[in-house]
């Protein structure tokens, strides 16, 4: 589909002990996105983000936002191979 797009991102602040994972995976189910997310070890969430160009934009501007008690100082999209996302959104990690 010439419409998939796919990011590898990497969001930092206050995005730990947030529920920002639980948060990100209904945001992107919402949306119709596959992908995973997870925590890391420096106190970042990561996330695979691929679907339609226009429902990873709008994700990538929601993280921005956050669930409440988020601070996210920083939202940085690498481009992925969007046959790298699983069927579906999981949180890993």
């Amino acid at each position: 589909m010439p419409d998939q797009k796919a990011v590898l991102v990497r969001i930092t602040g206050r995005v730990q002990g947030v529920s920002f994972r639980i948060w990100t995976k209904r945001q992107a189910e919402r949306l119709g996105l596959n992908g995973w997310v997870r925590n890391e070890r420096d106190g970042s969430v990561s996330a695979l983000i691929s679907g339609a160009d226009d429902a990873v934009a709008s994700m990538l501007d929601a993280l921005w936002q956050g669930p409440r008690g988020a601070n996210v100082r920083s939202v940085v999209p690498e481009t992925a191979d969007p046959t790298d996302a699983p069927s579906g959104f999981d949180i890993t990690g």
